[in-house]
């Protein structure tokens, strides 16, 4: 049996980095901590190749002293707190003295630091957690941080990265972030020598959205402020009707400090619930801010994840608040500008909104050849001819320029009368057994979800082409993954060209898509490529999720349907493998027998 030692420092700083350094946007996320912490009031990040070759951070703060810049390569040294009660009234990002230490341990480490006061500054230089010197130097008041040859000491954990394009989103999206927190500080991201964005002090948030995000993000979102409690939320959020397939565009902040928590993020869920369709996410960018006393940071070593002292409080809180947001402004209204968080001095603005439905297009199923069998009293079905649209036309949903399911092997069904509709949504049969009633959404979304499954799986998606591209601008994390998977789109009809950085322009898509719908629908799948629902290496899945998907997005029902066109609908129905329930696993029909009937009517 070995004996027990205690390990070096050098060790322990390598253990405790891969807790808070897992890859280069961690170390970005903890040097922009730290520049914010220092009073930066301009702060400048530089990376190349993925951030794994050379970091650099560079802020006007404070700056510290020599003795100070040697402390602060101490494990746990620190100037955020003394005591421990000082966790309860935080009101910094960084606290635990942990972020240089295990930066330095696992890298070439460079800091040059200068207090305004001090004639010169002080240069550090750390490899791979040993001191290689310390000197004088001349630097501009602040603190410049440069990290090169990461996990340079751990070979092991740069085996785990990403490829450089990944890697490179998450640290965009990490100073994103930071920036939008932070609106009086001045960011410049730079890669790989070329600038990505340089945003001046903005004084709303909705500018600095605008420079962070791009217009096409903010021109959904409209303003929300509201407090009580010893709570205050401010921000903004997005419009009913607009959603994405997963939480990504839910932004939340927790005193600046941005953060994932499920309470925030349910309780977002929970207030468009009416206003969103079930399995679609809400966009927004909230800020809460409370006493920091009901908040716990210290949960996570990345500090992502916080606990509320009164999560009933907080999730009733801010429901209110969005339902009251929601409720208030017209939609017709433009929102107004947004000022800055009150903990930077400026006021919250309330506007109003109100709900917008989304609207419903007037195209329906095409009505396959000898469908069914004519009933009696409607004489024979007529099958109108499919449609075709011009190559270089928009696209424009027209169900019917799909070709229609064969009508060798659709059931005949004699006897079956169409009743009529109700509420625009339940079609009514009469049939020889009974009366029938099949919701009309879940019926195409069936139909559809296997038409498209076997196009998927052939590769016989018919595509078409736009006269005018649709523009799309994305985050950089969704950028790197659209990128990787332009053929595998390509391949499900879509054609999709890169447009300068984070830019894309959609000039093809398949048939069944309305163009006005494609940036949703490309946004929605790099959604769940992200969430790990869709992955291309495995296909007959993949096809199945983006069949799914697609099968939501192809339908456009008309409040009234024709009797053709409903007989049609039940006989392509019946004609699939699995008639009985939507892709989401919804009944699309029952039936009430004639012996329930007089059951019911107690014959």
């Amino acid at each position: 049996m070995s004996a027990i030692r205690i390990l070096s420092d050098r060790v322990i700083n390598q253990i405790a980095a891969g807790e808070v350094i897992e890859r280069p946007a961690a170390v970005v996320k903890e040097l922009v901590e730290n520049a914010l912490d220092a009073g930066a009031t301009r702060l400048e990040v530089e990376f190349r190749h993925g951030g794994q070759s050379y970091l650099r951070v560079e802020d006007n703060g404070g700056g510290m002293t020599r003795d100070d810049a040697l402390l602060a390569l101490e494990r746990h040294a620190t100037s955020k707190i003394v005591e421990t009660v000082d966790l309860d009234q935080l009101g910094t990002f960084g606290f635990r003295g942990e972020a240089l230490p295990s930066i330095a341990s696992v890298a070439r480490f460079e800091m040059q630091t200068r207090p305004p006061a001090a004639a010169a500054g002080t240069e550090v230089v750390v490899n791979g957690g040993k001191l290689v010197h310390v000197r004088e130097c001349g630097v501009a008041p602040g603190t410049r941080i440069v990290v090169s040859h990461l996990f340079q000491a751990v070979p092991a954990r740069r085996k785990f990265l990403k490829s450089d394009a990944t890697e490179s989103a998450h640290i965009i999206q990490t100073v994103r972030l930071y920036a939008l927190a932070c609106p009086r500080t001045a960011f410049t991201l730079i890669e790989d020598g070329r600038i990505l964005f340089q945003s001046p002090v903005c004084p709303t948030l909705e500018e600095r959205v605008d420079e962070i995000f791009g217009r096409q993000f903010s021109q959904d979102l409209r303003p929300i402020a509201a407090a009580g409690d010893g709570l205050r939320l401010t921000g903004l959020i997005g419009r009913p009707g607009v959603s994405r397939a997963t939480r990504h565009e839910m932004i939340t902040y927790v005193n600046r400090r941005p953060v994932d928590s499920r309470t925030l993020n349910y309780a977002l869920i929970e207030s468009y619930a009416t206003a969103l369709a079930k399995g679609r996410y809400p966009v927004a960018v909230l800020f809460l801010e409370l006493d920091p006393a009901g908040v716990d940071v210290n949960v996570h070593p990345a500090k992502r994840e916080v606990r509320f002292r009164s999560e009933g409080l907080v999730r009733g809180f801010v429901i209110r608040a969005v339902l009251q947001a929601l409720r208030e402004q017209p939609a017709t209204v433009p929102a107004a500008r947004v000022p800055s968080p009150s903990w930077e001095g400026g006021a919250g603005n309330t506007g109003s909104a109100s709900a917008l439905a989304p609207s419903l297009g007037r195209s329906s199923l095409p009505v396959p050849v000898a469908a069914v069998s004519p009933s009696p009293e409607t004489g024979p079905v007529a099958a109108p001819q499919p449609a075709r649209q011009p190559m270089d036309a928009p696209a424009a949903t027209s169900l019917a320029s799909v070709a229609p399911l064969p009508s060798t092997g659709l059931p005949r069904l004699t006897g079956w009368r169409f009743l009529g509709t109700a509420h625009s949504e339940y079609a009514m049969f009469e049939s020889p057994a009974g009366v029938v009633f099949v919701d009309r959404r879940a019926a195409h979304e069936r139909v559809w979800f296997e038409r498209l499954q076997a196009q998927f799986k052939a590769g016989a998606v018919e595509s078409q082409r736009l006269l005018f591209a649709v523009p799309m601008e994305m985050d950089a994390i969704s950028s790197a993954l659209l990128l990787d998977r332009l053929g595998f789109l390509q391949r499900h009809g879509f054609d999709v060209a890169a447009f300068g950085r984070n830019f894309f322009r959609i000039e093809g898509v398949p048939v069944w898509l309305n163009s006005a719908d494609a940036g949703n629908f490309l946004r929605d799948v790099i959604g769940l490529i992200r969430e790990g629902h869709l992955d291309e290496k495995r296909a007959d899945l993949a096809n199945e999720e983006l069949a799914r998907l697609a099968a939501q997005k192809a339908i456009r029902l008309p409040d009234t349907v024709g009797e053709s066109e409903a007989l049609a609908l039940i006989a392509q129905l019946f004609a699939c493998q699995q008639p009985h329930a939507s892709p989401a696993g919804r009944p699309t029909h029952f039936e009430l027998s004639r012996g329930e009937l007089r059951r019911r009517f107690q014959k």
